[in-house]
């Protein structure tokens, strides 16, 4: 039998190994939902729980939830229910030898899910503010006692689980932020693209539209999930630059002139440099995407006159949506092509406008993409 500082010793090197093994995943995780998966996962070794969850305040709803939970889907409660419920309110923490002896324990987690709690443990995690954001809930203890009886969490085990929320804290909450900043700097994008579609007296479903061909364009050719939403995202920006083109030439009902055309074709170079100095990658993306969707396959489009591989790819595939959708979509100088013409063309322009591959993705999957145009009549 190991002496207790032996088995002391050998229980903190446990929990270094622990946190070093999981430091690295949860440092590089961006998705909140893998990422409270790792953190619970964290938990639960730490402390030899069965399962253990990392529950988050829902403040528009009143709710807690939490999809972490092992072995189920996402669980949602009131921000007042059960052991969770009352770290929330009092941001203390519980440690409960039998939770159904307890009348602050909420049966409807064990209900919904066919299991039986015992012993409990929930700590609350805190914003930098000192508000309470959410709770780490471990429950049934592993194994057991040295009387052989079920073993139940000690005073030990709740303090390093509290430690483990300290750290858990922490990183949700820069978690939360980042999503945060995201969200704004799509939304901000969003409204951006719009702003070049007023000022053409488009609709601002051309670039909703632009940016879903994008994506599904993107996911059809083989590209990552994350990849493809990327390009859905900076795909708005691709006419960004045509607020710099006058009003008379970009609303002009008939043909260009030489002069109105070479005017017309700066706003690919405009976006680009509006954009490509951004500290933010997804700006920066863009950029390239303004100024490469009007580049050609075989090297005659501008401004660039690049052509082939040498084209971003995300141009590439920007490019087939665009004209999709202008042809497609009635203009100020003209009415929309009929469905066949408009197939007829991209075949036409295969290896010469558009790259081989994207045409043929977008022949294999018309149906599905073209739903966007067809419109019931009733």
């Amino acid at each position: 039998m190991k002496e207790p500082n032996e088995k002391q010793a050998l229980e903190s090197q446990k929990i270094l190994d622990l946190l070093f093994s999981y430091m690295p995943k949860i440092a590089a995780e961006r998705k909140m939902d893998n990422l409270l998966v790792l953190m619970a996962d964290l938990g639960r070794s730490i402390v030899s729980a069965d399962r253990c969850s990392l529950w988050l305040v829902d403040e528009d709803r009143g709710e807690l939830w939490t999809k972490v939970a092992h072995g189920v889907s996402e669980l949602r409660i009131p921000i007042d229910a059960g052991f969770v419920g009352y770290s929330v309110k009092t941001a203390e923490p519980l440690l409960i030898k039998d939770a159904y002896q307890d009348p602050r324990f909420d049966r409807r987690s064990d209900e919904k899910t066919h299991y039986r709690t015992t012993s409990v443990m929930t700590v609350p995690l805190m914003d930098s503010a000192g508000n309470v954001m959410g709770v780490f809930q471990a429950i049934n203890k592993q194994g057991q006692d040295e009387l052989g009886e079920a073993a139940v969490f000690s005073v030990q085990d709740l303090e390093r689980l509290r430690l483990t929320a300290v750290y858990s804290a922490k990183t949700v909450e820069s978690a939360m932020l980042n999503m945060e900043l995201e969200a704004t700097q799509r939304e901000i994008i969003h409204i951006l693209g719009e702003v070049s579609e007023y000022r053409s007296e488009e609709t601002g479903d051309h670039i909703q539209r632009v940016a879903e061909i994008s994506y599904m364009l993107a996911k059809f050719l083989g590209l990552p999930e994350d990849e493809s939403e990327r390009i859905r995202l900076a795909a708005p920006m691709h006419d960004l630059g045509k607020v710099g083109i006058p009003d008379a030439i970009l609303n002009k009902p008939g043909r260009f002139t030489d002069d109105e055309y070479t005017i017309m074709k700066t706003h690919s170079e405009i976006g680009y440099n509006m954009l490509h100095n951004s500290k933010r990658k997804l700006l920066r993306f863009a950029a390239e995407i303004a100024r490469s969707h009007h580049e050609r396959w075989d090297g005659r489009g501008y401004p660039k006159g690049i052509a082939g591989e040498d084209i971003p790819l995300a141009g590439r595939i920007c490019s087939v949506a665009d004209v999709l959708d202008a042809l497609s979509s009635p203009r100020c100088y003209k009415q929309p092509w009929p469905e066949d013409k408009v197939k007829e063309e991209f075949q036409k322009q295969r290896g010469g406008q558009f790259q081989p591959e994207l045409v043929d993705v977008l022949m294999e999957h018309w149906d599905e993409i073209y739903l966007l145009y067809r419109h019931d009549p009733d």
